[in-house]
């Protein structure tokens, strides 16, 4: 058995779980009493809004929460604080799909469930390695594969997804919108477009047809890379398909034109009717337990629960009636505004549950300096993160999966019902029950369970109205919508589209006219390498939650790269090397990939206490959709002398020294 390697073991002493809040005074962290935290915490977020208003105020909520948190969180950002500035992770990850498809079809979810994708008959993974970052959903999809599908993957490496399908378009990062201009102008050129269903129920699709017109086969193959006959396979596959479904991931959201790119895939299901119908949808996967759950619960800064908007008079007449106080009239800052309004100075104090931006967010240095600008800033967990650690006043939180009641809604709308296994650690206190506690020294006598938090939420969104915890104890998980507790709605959406009855189809579901927008950050001799990042199967995210243990699963941080470009840099496997953007630089040892294209190199998120690469990221965003273009960095590449080697390494032992420090107060 190999030695322990004592910097891995400093390295999982912030895994500890928190027991004891903490709060900063003379810049370090100390262990408080429970009265003295909250009691810092109300005076700062009091003194705060009464300088600058309600907007001076902001909420970072969990996607990894209960929907019951995630409602008591959004309803105390607006009751409690006066202010629609609430937002989550789902801002970082699927934003622009929630804002594509609520543009085309009116609500942010996926259209169909995962029992469906098992009886396609074509199934296209854009974007999406979901064999490692959704494995479970990849059963279903593998059982269709098994059941007579065929299954084609577009993605810029030879994922473990893209080894199982039959046909792997292997495009150029940033070139998604192209290759779907190519294969819809094949199926207009072919007459396979749904001409039924294109007069009947959808709008603009002259104007569409002739944005498609220059994207020839010859010329989205010269720009995407992707030969013209497998361009024209899935073309004629997808759309001749009786029934076909397209999914995403943040290969097609993490871009600067993310909600683009999510539209441009929902052109392609409207050209070919696969939308409304059971096996025929589209549909986002999502990467957390419960991303589209917060997103339900109005942990959002422009919807309240049940996805209705703001700016609906009525629907603020409603909640305003039943919660008691005057929803502002204007769509809250999403995640990426509050931090350019942290900068600016506008918003002084956050409030920060279960979410890690310090390391989750492109170009994580500029978020550091951000957040540490702040006059009062509350971090809620269960370990004292990188985020927690810039905080003024730390909350230990019993919030863990297997310690809390409440229900989680996945990526096919499912509400399922957690329960409480395990204790949480002495000390810890119940989120809802914090977030009350905070709400009564404000003068609101909150006292709630979880399943009074969703019967109240249900009250007040129809969609969610028939999922009661009765009927979800019976069935054991509900799809919304659900208006009543007497029935249940097919497990696809927008069936409207094929009523002949036009007053029951409702709105035409639009196509979207798209410009091709490159990747931000432009290659060049000095940063020559595009590198994209992604998740891998063995670990979770910024690893908080998966990094705190050894393991023969845990593989570190490496740098993806094709053996070409590794022979032209001189690097061999596993040899370290500083890898440099625009914003800042890294170290880490090389992994050699065929996989990928050569000029392309691979990273993920998982290990940032060894390698932070959102280091390194751009946080150019998305306009519409507020959500950074992770996936398209420009980079160079440089060897390392022993010297320098040696002064990397002593760098982060003097940056690890510095954090155990931190963690000092933490662990008394």
């Amino acid at each position: 058995m190999a030695a322990p390697n004592p910097r891995r073991r400093r390295q999982r002493e912030h895994y500890t779980r928190l027991t004891r809040p903490l709060v900063r005074d003379a810049g370090e962290l100390r262990p408080a009493s429970w009265e003295e935290a909250l009691e810092r915490t109300t005076e700062g977020f009091r003194r705060n809004v009464e300088a600058r208003g309600p907007n001076a105020f902001g909420m970072f909520s969990c996607a990894r929460a209960t929907n019951e948190m995630n409602y008591v969180a959004q309803k105390f950002t607006r009751v409690v604080m006066g202010t629609n500035n609430v937002d989550s992770c789902n801002r970082t990850c699927h934003a622009p799909s929630v804002a594509g498809l609520a543009h085309a079809f009116g609500s942010g979810g996926g259209t169909s469930s995962y029992q469906e994708i098992e009886d396609s008959d074509v199934i296209v993974m854009w974007g999406s390695n979901a064999r490692e970052a959704h494995p479970i959903f990849f059963h279903h999809v593998l059982q269709g594969v098994r059941n007579g599908a065929r299954l084609f993957v577009v993605d810029p490496r030879v994922t473990s997804t893209a080894q199982w399908a039959e046909h792997h378009l292997q495009l150029n990062v940033g070139t998604d919108i192209p290759l779907a201009y190519g294969i819809a102008r094949e199926i207009i050129h072919s007459g396979l477009a749904n001409s039924a269903f294109i007069a009947r129920s959808t709008e603009n699709f002259a104007a569409y047809a002739a944005a498609a017109e220059p994207w020839t086969l010859a010329a989205t193959e010269a720009e995407t890379g992707v030969p013209a006959e497998l361009i024209r396979e899935l073309a004629h596959s997808y759309a001749r398909a009786d029934r076909a479904q397209l999914c995403w991931t943040l290969g097609i959201t993490e871009h600067h034109n993310g909600t683009d790119n999510v539209l441009g895939l929902i052109n392609l299901g409207l050209l070919a009717g696969h939308v409304g119908r059971y096996a025929s949808g589209l549909n986002p996967l999502r990467g957390q337990n419960n991303v589209q759950g917060g997103g339900d619960m109005g942990a959002i800064p422009d919807r309240l629960p049940g996805f209705q908007d703001i700016l609906d008079t009525g629907v603020r007449e409603k909640f305003t009636a039943a919660w008691g106080r005057e929803i502002q009239p204007r769509y809250g800052w999403n995640l990426t505004q509050m931090l350019d309004h942290i900068e600016r100075g506008d918003l002084t104090t956050c409030y920060i549950i279960g979410e890690n931006p310090v390391q989750s967010e492109a170009d994580c240095l500029h978020t550091i300096k951000r957040l540490s600008n702040l006059d009062h800033l509350v971090v809620q967990d269960i370990f004292l993160t990188k985020t927690a650690q810039l905080a003024d006043v730390v909350l230990p939180a019993s919030a863990a999966w297997c310690e809390t009641d409440g229900t989680f809604t996945n990526s096919e709308r499912r509400v399922q019902r957690v329960r409480k296994a395990l204790r949480a650690p002495e000390g810890a206190r119940d989120d809802i029950e914090i977030l009350c506690e905070i709400a009564r020294r404000f003068g609101h006598d909150w006292r709630v369970t979880p399943e009074q938090a969703w019967d109240e939420m249900r009250s007040l969104a129809p969609n969610h109205a028939g999922i009661s915890y009765a009927r979800l104890e019976e069935l054991g998980g509900i799809q919304w919508p659900c208006y009543s507790e007497d029935a249940l709605e097919p497990s696809y959406l927008h069936g409207r589209l094929w009523e002949e009855d036009p007053a029951k189809r409702g709105r035409p579901a639009p196509f979207t006219v798209l410009l091709h927008r490159p990747p931000v950050d432009e290659l060049t001799a000095e940063f020559p390498l595009r590198l994209t990042t992604g998740r891998r199967l063995d670990s979770y995210n910024t690893g908080v939650q998966s990094g705190g243990f050894d393991s023969p699963l845990r593989k570190g941080e490496t740098l993806d790269l094709h053996p070409v470009d590794a022979q032209h840099l001189s690097v061999a496997e596993g040899e370290k090397v500083r890898v440099r953007s625009r914003r800042g630089a890294i170290v880490a040892p090389v992994r050699l990939d065929p996989g990928l294209a050569p000029g392309l190199a691979f990273m993920t998120f998982h290990f940032p206490d060894e390698v932070d690469v959102n280091a390194i990221t751009i946080e150019a965003t998305d306009p519409v959709a507020g959500t950074a273009e992770y996936k398209a960095a420009a980079i160079g590449v440089d060897r390392l002398t022993p010297e320098e080697l040696e002064a990397e390494e002593l760098a982060a032992d003097r940056r690890a020294a510095e954090q155990r420090s931190a963690l000092t107060a933490a662990r008394a």
